[in-house]
């Protein structure tokens, strides 16, 4: 699912059946670009300095993923849009905006690569953890279910599909999509930034060229700025914290960053958010699996990530018309 909506939405294609062999690649190389880039295992010298130089094997490793990655993209995708841009002169998708902006010469196509590897990252993984977490806990506290469940009903009407435009009109919908990632917040480093110049922070020197990493999840699950942060409760963005937004306008909050480096996937994963989770509780009651009372929500941690460590396959019960 989320492979066609990113897809869709960049090149204007999908993929029709899961036993497509570019999907399974593309898979297959996304997740061992996770693998490589935030296992311990592998990237212990990005906080051991002195350990760069036993490092060469791993970064001959991320060489060629890269260029492997690099390469479908061109050909199965950029170089499609580019064709069909040039017979036809008109703008279908995200990517022929950015192939124009090549044309320019407002960016070389080097850049252009780049762009759709970062959306291909930022706009599959990390929204599919965060729907996979916000399922789990729907899973586990079902007043929530109900509670949402009984606000799309008296909002839309019985046995109205929820689509995007109905988004705004369901606080508590918005609200459990936030109460996710606040509380099970996927990526939980925020992207590792550089600064250009010696600076100073609360009392610490901080060397030009460092890399600087921001602790959002801790930021979103501190006690003494939280009410109650180790619980699950949509209702906190409905009562105390009701002005505080995903988009970063409050500093305790920031699952996408904030200011001109914030991630600019919060327009496409806030509805696919909503509306998967959404879609999901219209049209069935969520269960744990057969014998268990709830799902068991262990973390599996790399360096910027937070994900499900044992998953589940949940029990859907349709709802009766």
């Amino acid at each position: 699912m989320m492979y066609n909506d990113v897809f869709r939405v960049m090149f204007g294609r999908r993929f029709q059946t899961a036993d497509d062999p570019l999907f399974n690649e593309l898979k297959a190389l996304n997740v061992e670009r996770s693998r490589l880039s935030q296992s311990f295992d592998f990237n212990y010298a990005d906080f051991i300095p002195v350990l760069r130089p036993f490092l060469r094997r791993y970064l001959n490793r991320c060489t060629q993923l890269n260029n492997r990655r690099m390469k479908i993209f061109e050909d199965h995708f950029v170089q499609e849009r580019m064709k069909a841009l040039e017979q036809s002169g008109k703008i279908t998708c995200a990517i022929d905006h950015i192939l124009m902006a090549e044309r320019k010469g407002e960016i070389n196509h080097d850049n252009v690569l780049y762009i759709v590897e970062n959306i291909n990252i930022a706009g599959i993984e990390g929204t599919l953890w965060s729907i996979e977490w916000g399922i789990v806990e729907l899973v586990n506290h079902p007043e929530v279910q109900s509670k949402l469940r009984d606000e799309m009903a008296a909002v839309l009407g019985p046995n109205v599909a929820l689509t995007e435009p109905d988004l705004e009109r369901l606080p508590y919908l918005q609200s459990v999509v936030k109460e996710t990632l606040r509380r099970r917040m996927a990526i939980t480093m925020l992207v590792p930034h550089m600064n250009l110049r010696d600076a100073k922070l609360a009392g610490f020197d901080i060397p030009a060229k460092s890399k600087i990493l921001v602790n959002a999840w801790f930021l979103a699950n501190d006690p003494k700025r939280w009410v109650r942060a180790d619980e699950f409760r949509p209702e906190r963005f409905l009562e105390e914290d009701k002005a505080v937004e995903a988009n970063g306008n409050d500093l305790r909050f920031v699952p996408f960053g904030i200011g001109r480096r914030s991630c600019p996937g919060i327009i496409l994963a806030l509805p696919i958010m909503g509306i998967t989770l959404g879609r999901l509780v219209q049209n069935f009651k969520l269960l744990p699996p057969p014998g268990l009372e709830k799902i068991d929500t262990t973390e599996k941690l790399g360096q910027f990530s937070s994900q499900i460590l044992k998953h589940a396959t949940i029990v859907c019960k349709p709802l009766e018309a």
